[in-house]
């Protein structure tokens, strides 16, 4: 461990006695915990955050990996946080929090408080829902039905209702969406079991509960709710605490926008034509009508071309039928809300799915239609289409999330604490507090406790290509190859392109057993992410090649992960319309795109997937990137600065000694 950690830019609140005393040498943490050790980075932290909390300021702490961050907002948040929320990026991560860590922090400051979990309302089976779908009985595959079979049972045994208790349905399974509710098909309080719902009920105990533990989307979703005069669905607090807050910008976003998706109004589809099958089976032409709206989003989906794309609404227009196609599908939704109104009073079913079809038409509507300009409060929006393999999404995003969520943190009088390791470059906040309108926030830094000079190599091979050169990932395989012999696997190579990824694969089912690399190769897509994780930690010299979903909240400690290769630098696609118009406004406005948005963005996701490589004190291992701008381009070394004070090296033979040196200290041992 270095002799002392440096804190940058970290406010120096006065000394809280109850959290030292927490934290201390023979306290109440050191006497719960085996091989406890006071760390001064997470006492400090713990300090800031405390007097953030006593004086309902705003923090913005970045914690380095080892500092013990979920500790240090615990810890003060169990002792003076009153009611308190905690949001974090992941239901991995709220389970985390809910069953192992706020259990042990309570149990060590033997505190009264009450603890709930609560998710969003799709993990919780619907019991209308399930009562409907086992009535109906048609279903879209066999499978489909072994599992209602199954969720039925447990129906009669679970208290909760989440959906997680059931191990035998996967997570995929076709059949939750049919059993679950919502937030368009959910009658409320007009439900025949309004009284027995499981969402009801873990709304409850969040209202009764001190500390309430969440996700982003859940935490976002309450409040859009109440910015639209809805029932909030988290209660009022005193604190609120948003760990892996660097993911915040980009789910305000989703949130502050609007998305139509070709999922929704497939769900739509499917209700429409079960009402004009049942309840409206007296209905004339209703059937027809209702049966229009799936066809209608196959042809939108084909008129938006063979390939996965993002494309600003204007060029999505342009195409060849789509805006013919779109025109087809909104007359198609149309007809089904007008014909549905007529007898909407008949059932609280037919009047959600008449609300929810006119609400889609307008959706439709506004999207096709609507200006881009600035709206009556000043904010600047972009209307683009998001083309996958399998359907489409039509989004409105808001440019900017800042002023939106400043209003959120002056609505009301409470601490808001936003933690993550990578909040900054370069000890510099500033990328991340103007976008979510926290310039005034109090900002820290504390770094990690390990000993990167000792524990961890960075290293860029020589020669490489330019990273838009179609040789560029065979070259960086080529790279590779003598780095996984060293380490006899145990790796992570994590693209940027699912593409590379590909074409990786290809190459490493035959040489990595020429190599004398014989671990499994676990590629993304070819089982869930918990699946290959764990699979992963199970073999101890596997090859793992991952995109986006591995670069964060992934931790593999100990030898089974010892190399991470990054292919490129994460410079995010300046053609996504999304990026393009918020660097287009930025320019306007006289920034530099570049350096005030493109470099700050690489710069936090670089850190994020080198986050994955050293994750104790006593991991080792090498960092390889393979993009030759790290080190021939000026703005380089503003990268390699974001990274942990690694040990860094051009030369093969220095990775070799490193294994080489790894593999002598396990033999001393």
């Amino acid at each position: 461990m270095p002799p002392s950690a440096v804190i940058a830019n970290a406010p120096e609140p006065e000394n809280d006695a109850e959290v030292a005393a927490a934290f201390a040498a023979g306290g109440p943490l050191s006497r719960l915990l085996p091989g406890y050790r006071e760390r001064q980075q997470q006492v400090a932290m713990a300090q800031a955050v405390a007097h953030a909390i006593l004086t309902q300021g705003r923090l913005v702490a970045e914690a380095g990996t080892g500092t013990g961050k979920t500790f240090s907002y615990l810890v003060p948040a169990l002792l003076h946080g009153g009611k308190v929320i905690v949001s974090t990026g992941t239901k991995t991560l709220q389970d985390q929090l809910h069953e192992r860590d706020l259990p042990l922090v309570r149990e060590a400051l033997n505190s009264p408080a009450t603890i709930a979990l609560l998710k969003g309302r799709a993990n919780y089976l619907c019991l209308h829902h399930l009562e409907r779908t086992s009535r109906e009985g048609r279903l879209p595959s066999r499978d489909d039905a072994r599992h209602l079979v199954k969720i039925a049972s447990w129906a009669h045994a679970t208290t909760r209702g989440d959906r997680a208790e059931l191990g035998d349905v996967p997570e995929n399974a076709t059949i939750w969406p049919l059993v679950t509710s919502t937030r368009d098909n959910c009658l409320g309080s007009n439900c025949g079991h309004f009284r027995e719902c499981h969402v009801m009920q873990a709304r409850k105990e969040a209202l009764d509960a001190d500390i309430v533990v969440v996700n982003h989307h859940l935490f976002f979703a309450d409040v859009m709710l109440r910015d639209e005069g809805m029932a909030e669905l988290l209660p009022a607090c005193n604190t609120v605490i948003l760990d892996e807050a660097h993911q915040l910008p980009d789910t305000a976003t989703t949130f502050f926008g609007e998305q139509t998706t070709a999922g929704q109004l497939a769900e739509l589809a499917r209700d429409a034509e079960v009402a004009s099958r049942t309840s409206l089976s007296d209905v004339p032409g209703l059937p027809d009508a209702a049966s229009e709206i799936a066809p209608a989003i196959r042809r939108l989906r084909l008129a938006a071309g063979d390939l996965p794309t993002k494309l600003p609404r204007d060029l999505a227009l342009a195409r060849e039928g789509f805006a013919p196609a779109l025109d087809e599908l909104a007359a198609a939704i149309d007809r089904v809300s007008t014909e549905l109104s007529h007898f909407a009073e008949r059932s609280e079913d037919l009047a959600s799915v008449a609300s929810r079809a006119h609400d889609a038409a307008r959706r439709i509507a506004r999207w096709r239609d609507a200006a881009d300009a600035p709206d009556e409060e000043g904010e600047r929006w972009i209307r683009w289409l998001d083309v996958t393999l399998g359907g489409f999404q039509m989004h409105a995003s808001p440019l900017s999330v800042a002023n939106l969520f400043r209003r959120q943190l002056d609505a009301t009088a409470r601490a808001w604490i936003f933690t993550s390791a990578t909040l900054a470059v370069g000890g510099d906040f500033s990328h991340y507090t103007h976008a979510l309108g926290l310039d005034d926030a109090t900002t820290g830094t504390w770094e990690s406790p390990f000993d990167y000079g000792t524990q961890a190599l960075l290293y860029v091979p020589k020669g490489l290509p330019e990273p838009n050169s179609s040789a560029h990932t065979d070259a960086v395989i080529d790279a590779a190859l003598p780095v996984l012999a060293a380490s006899r696997g145990r790796a992570f190579l994590l693209f940027t392109t699912l593409r590379a990824l590909s074409q990786a694969r290809e190459r490493l089912v035959d040489e990595l057993p020429a190599i004398g690399v014989d671990g499994p190769l676990l590629v993304q897509g070819e089982g869930s992410k918990t699946e290959l994780l764990e699979r992963f930690r199970r073999a101890g010299d596997a090859v793992l090649l991952g995109s986006a979903s591995f670069w964060e909240g992934v931790d593999v400690a100990g030898d089974a992960l010892s190399v991470v290769v990054i292919d490129k630098l994460p410079f995010a696609p300046p053609d996504d319309p999304l990026i393009a118009a918020r660097l287009r406004q930025l320019k306007d406005d006289g920034g530099n795109p570049f350096r005030d948005w493109q470099l700050p963005q690489a710069a936090i996701a670089l850190k994020q997937g080198a986050g994955r490589l050293i994750r104790t004190e006593t991991d080792r291992g090498v960092l390889m990137i393979g993009d030759p701008r790290l080190v021939d381009k000026p703005y380089g070394k503003t990268l390699w600065r974001s990274l942990p004070p690694m040990k860094r090296t051009r030369e093969i033979a220095d990775v070799q000694d490193f294994f080489g040196a790894t593999d002598q200290e396990k033999e001393d041992r």
